[in-house]
């Protein structure tokens, strides 16, 4: 058998890289969004930047989100989820309704020191007033608001209706205090930030008659 003297000098075939498992290429286009979407906000993000980030091509982008605004949609969902895991694994973490309110208020602050800044894309989205957005946080206000609400109304005498006002209260108070705290946390550490609120907010819960 004669060999073709050419052949040595030819480099051996390149094998296709291996494709990135779905899931993990979804969650990969995510990350590179967030980073994009905290940067510029909504409406300075581009799709093309979106890609350069992940290192994809635009067409590998489109497969997976058909628009700039599905892919922020995903992203609004997923870190709303997280959020809601974080405070519903606080909420029952414990059957002492003092730490449960401790916890959640710590859970709080948390999210907002995580490194990737989602809360800015949960708690200060350019697209607030978008009827898809908006009913995304209304609900998640509104379900994390019903589950404290109900913890509320079994320890103590308040009507449900009542319960969830003040759930909506902790909530807020959570949510306000641990925004202005991350614009100042050099000065305060979130120990010490959310030590405070929870002891304001259990001082003021405390005080309703418990059920008999």
């Amino acid at each position: 058998m004669t060999l073709d003297p050419a052949a040595k000098e030819r480099p051996a075939p390149k094998t296709q890289p291996s494709r990135m498992p779905r899931d993990e290429r979804r969650a990969q286009l995510l990350a590179s969004a967030l980073e994009v979407f905290v940067n510029h906000g909504y409406h300075g993000a581009a799709m093309d930047e979106i890609a350069e980030t992940a290192k994809v091509s635009k067409p590998v982008l489109y497969q997976h989100f058909p628009s700039k605004r599905d892919l922020y949609l995903a992203l609004l969902d997923a870190h709303l989820e997280s959020l809601t895991n974080m405070l519903v694994t606080a909420l029952s973490s414990t059957t002492d309704n003092k730490l449960r309110v401790h916890a959640t208020m710590k859970a709080y602050f948390t999210f907002m020191a995580n490194d990737d800044q989602a809360h800015r894309l949960v708690f200060e989205s350019d697209l607030v007033n978008d009827p898809e957005v908006a009913a995304r946080l209304e609900k998640f206000n509104a379900d994390y608001a019903d589950a404290i609400g109900q913890v509320i109304a079994e320890d103590t005498k308040l009507p449900p209706v009542e319960a969830i006002l003040l759930g909506r209260a902790l909530a807020g108070m959570a949510q306000v205090s641990a925004r202005y705290w991350l614009e100042a946390k050099g000065d305060l550490d979130i120990d010490v930030a959310s030590e405070l609120v929870y002891r304001l907010a259990w001082r003021g819960i405390s005080r309703f008659p418990k059920e008999s």
